[in-house]
């Protein structure tokens, strides 16, 4: 139409306007399958609810290849020995010493087998390491070598505590699966086997409470 405002283009803007509108009102607005976001629970730290509040709190389920801990009664002599610890030293707890007391177990036996003499000077008082020594200088005169593999700890159990003056003894037992197999020169077998074996430990550890090493040391061992 000559002169005349284009009707084509009022209906493309129609046709425009209408889109942004239904548009609008479908991004505009929540689906029903979808979610606000939230924070993921921690598994066994959720809080509870009304109902929940007052219900007696079950321990976690212990987790999964872990050592069942033994941890005395507070009222047995060894039980009243750990409490002298723990009021000489504040910060010792049972439970978190036989988790260390694992993690040396492991790391002593491996450095035994590799013949790592520097972990087993930081882990072992001075007497359990000649013995060691002594150990390890034997195997490697006759050519031996070492393989030892911890297949699983089953049980760490406190049996003995003492405390005499700011000096402190544990005495602890574990059960472990291992494989340990010492092979000659020629790499026949000299002792142990492939085959997993059961062994039980009980070994015995020191810490002086007035000293500033935090490191309980290997004192003492013997198997059961």
């Amino acid at each position: 139409m000559s002169g005349g405002f284009p009707v084509d283009l009022i209906l493309f803007a129609m046709v425009a306007a209408f889109l942004v509108l239904r548009l609008r009102s479908v991004l505009g607005r929540r689906q029903g399958f979808e979610r606000p976001p939230q924070e993921r629970p921690v598994p066994g730290q959720g809080m509870p609810g009304p109902a929940e509040s007052d219900a007696p709190q079950m321990p976690p389920p212990p987790v999964a290849g872990a050592p069942r801990l033994a941890i005395p009664d507070a009222r047995s002599p060894v039980g009243q020995a750990l409490q002298r610890i723990r009021q000489a030293d504040a910060g010792f707890d049972p439970a978190a010493f036989l988790a260390g007391a694992e993690g040396a177990f492991r790391m002593i036996v491996a450095a035994f087998a590799k013949g790592d003499r520097e972990t087993l000077r930081n882990l072992l008082s001075a007497d359990t390491y000649a013995g060691f020594e002594q150990a390890l200088v034997t195997r490697e005169t006759a050519g031996e070598r070492q393989r030892t593999e911890i297949r699983a700890v089953h049980d760490m159990a406190i049996e003995g505590a003492d405390l005499r003056g700011s000096v402190a003894d544990i005495t602890v037992r574990i059960i472990s699966d291992q494989v340990n197999v010492t092979t000659g020169p020629n790499g026949d077998i000299v002792s142990g086997a492939e085959a997993v074996t059961e062994l039980t430990d009980i070994w015995t550890f020191q810490r002086d409470l007035s000293s500033a090493d935090p490191t309980w040391k290997l004192v003492g061992t013997h198997a059961a």
